[in-house]
């Protein structure tokens, strides 16, 4: 037999190609989680000492759209975890009701907070024809 010194004339080219699907899977799943943690941080970064009731009753839970008014100790507002003015407020709360006129608010004032702040609010949806208002509370408790 006679040796094979026969080279191959071709270079082997190198397949350098990434494989994204892995990527693109824990990309996906990070998003999921990051839309469904983003609102429960926002309504808890906001720390305001709720005042008690007896009677109260839990909120109704439906597919209206919902805003959040905070007032707390030191009369700061809040709308949905940004802070506003009062004029941004009735500003904002009125784009939002034209945008969904059967809009929910959820007042939560701290129990500290002045009554004059949160009659203020108070007046500012009754200007803007906002109906649907819960304000929050904490339920007591009887022994």
């Amino acid at each position: 037999m006679l040796p094979r010194t026969i080279r191959k004339s071709r270079k082997q080219r190198l397949v350098s190609e990434i494989n994204i699907t892995p990527f693109t899977d824990v990309i996906l799943v990070l998003l999921i989680i990051f839309m469904v943690t983003t609102p429960l941080i926002s309504q808890s970064t906001l720390k305001v000492k709720l005042p008690e009731a007896k009677s109260s009753q839990p909120m109704e839970t439906g597919n209206q759209k919902k805003a959040y008014v905070t007032i707390n100790n030191e009369g700061l507002l809040y709308l949905d975890s940004k802070i506003v003015t009062r004029k941004e407020l009735k500003e904002k709360l009125g784009a939002l009701r034209a945008a969904h006129p059967e809009i929910g608010v959820i007042l939560r004032a701290d129990k500290s907070s002045r009554f004059k702040d949160v009659v203020e609010v108070l007046d500012s949806l009754n200007e803007l024809n906002i109906a649907k208002l819960d304000i929050e509370t904490l339920t007591q408790t009887l022994r």
